[in-house]
């Protein structure tokens, strides 16, 4: 059923052809009618085989703006680097006792950084840390004896990019109170960190096709500057 909120979006927006983000931005925003701080998401659809033998994209970026959205970020280490984990500013903070509350499902974070020593008793977690996407893992930099810089990193905007199944990236860039040219910039360097991610193998555009929205808007495709 299509809502009375859908049914009221300008109609010149349902047809219209893809173009450059710098154009479609302002229609995007025109679209977020929705009664909260609505985000400005992107889709690629990814030129990748998907056999296990194949490359996947898995990798970091700190976007030049920060979204608005705040994470909580848990640190586990050894027992020695507790004082280190307190001034780094994270949310929860423990070592063997973590490890505890994990393994009875008291899971109240959204991020997961860890010493490289305490990773030897995480292993036994991967079940559980592992679905939820919790896992720290070291290409992220959330393996880490400088517990300090990775939890800041986070907290600032780090944005996690990675492909599915069907070789499709979908994240966030921002919300609807950024301004335009800050949401281009985080958009050019998701773009940036896709294009390094190539792998050599491919041939042909990287990219085949991409789309921008809002969290509760139309779904417009996106004409890039250049081929990737």
């Amino acid at each position: 059923m299509i809502s009375k909120r859908y049914k009221a979006l300008p109609q010149e927006t349902r047809i219209l052809k893809h173009d450059k983000i710098e154009n479609l931005l302002k229609i995007i925003k025109k679209n977020c009618t929705a009664k909260f701080n609505e985000s400005v998401d992107v889709h690629f659809r990814l030129n990748l085989k998907q056999k296990k033998s194949e490359a996947n994209i898995r990798t970091i970026l700190n976007l030049p703006v920060a979204k608005n959205k705040k994470v909580r970020v848990a640190v586990i280490c050894e027992e020695e680097k507790l004082e280190e984990a307190k001034k780094s500013g994270a949310d929860v903070i423990g070592s063997d006792d973590l490890i505890k509350n994990i393994s009875a499902g008291k899971i109240n974070f959204e991020k997961l950084v860890s010493t490289p020593k305490m990773m030897i008793k995480l292993g036994k977690l991967g079940k559980i840390l592992g679905p939820k996407g919790l896992m720290p893992n070291p290409k992220l930099r959330t393996v880490t004896n400088d517990i300090i810089k990775s939890v800041k990193d986070i907290k600032s905007g780090q944005l996690e990019i990675k492909n599915d199944k069907d070789g499709n990236i979908a994240l966030s860039i921002g919300n609807k109170n950024i301004s335009d040219d800050n949401l281009i910039k985080n958009f050019n360097a998701v773009l940036d960190v896709i294009s390094k991610e190539k792998p050599s193998g491919v041939k042909g555009n990287f990219i085949k096709s991409a789309f921008i929205t809002s969290t509760m808007g139309i779904s417009y495709k996106l004409k890039l500057n250049k081929s990737i």
